[in-house]
């Protein structure tokens, strides 16, 4: 158990009790906070609002609502929630689907439990966690979404500080928070609040959206 693990607030979603109580119970004797718990899309909905955790694990095959449309509408109502799906598809077409609604990272149920746990500890820091694979798949598909018309036009564009551009560059090529303070000789802590500033000033809710704004600026284009 890490005071860091026991500082963040999750919920479980899925609609298999053993399965979710499984997940529940590891999870818990990691040291996390399993604020709640649920069986169906519905259900997941009103129980994220009711206990505002700080990372949703969720199912995508859900009664009542499916996975990606929770996922939509807790993200909607709470920008700063983590989603990571546990799923058993691995399907390129799912994956994408997840991300597009809002989801973190996305993480195959033949997952270990160690591997579940740095996932749900690496989705409370904001980093993206994907199954090996699936990360270029996601990569790949903002990149073809950033070809795209952008959705309204903003106006002048902010002005980012070298650091936060150097990071930004780095966030583009999908590197995670830690590989990214390794690479520049920078604490965790502070490659976290140049994301936070860099968020703040693009106006973006999520490092989804901030990969996305990158790759439309062409900031991954000379990356080695």
């Amino acid at each position: 158990m890490t005071d860091h693990a026991a500082q963040v607030r999750v919920m479980v979603v899925d609609d298999h009790p053993m399965w979710r109580d499984g997940v529940s119970r590891d999870l818990g004797e990691a040291g996390f906070a399993i604020v709640a718990t649920a069986g169906d899309g519905e259900e997941a909905v009103r129980r994220a609002r009711a206990s505002s955790p700080q990372v949703v694990v969720l199912d995508l095959n859900l009664p009542a609502l499916p996975g990606v449309e929770v996922c939509r509408q807790i993200v909607t109502a709470d920008p700063t929630v983590r989603v990571l799906v546990l799923s058993a598809s691995g399907e390129h077409a799912d994956v994408l689907e997840a991300v597009k609604s809002g989801a973190t990272g996305y993480l195959v149920k033949s997952a270990g439990r160690d591997e579940l746990i740095d996932a749900v500890r690496r989705t409370a820091v904001g980093d993206p966690v994907f199954t090996p694979g699936l990360a270029g798949l996601v990569l790949g598909e903002f990149r073809r979404l950033a070809t795209e018309p952008p959705a309204a036009a903003t106006g002048a564009a902010p002005q980012l500080t070298p650091r936060e551009t150097e990071v930004l560059r780095l966030v583009a090529k999908g590197l995670s928070y830690r590989q990214i303070a390794d690479r520049l000789v920078l604490s965790h802590r502070t490659v976290q609040n140049h994301v936070q500033n860099t968020l703040g000033k693009l106006q973006l809710h999520n490092r989804v959206e901030l990969v996305r704004y990158a790759i439309e600026q062409g900031l991954d284009d000379d990356l080695s």
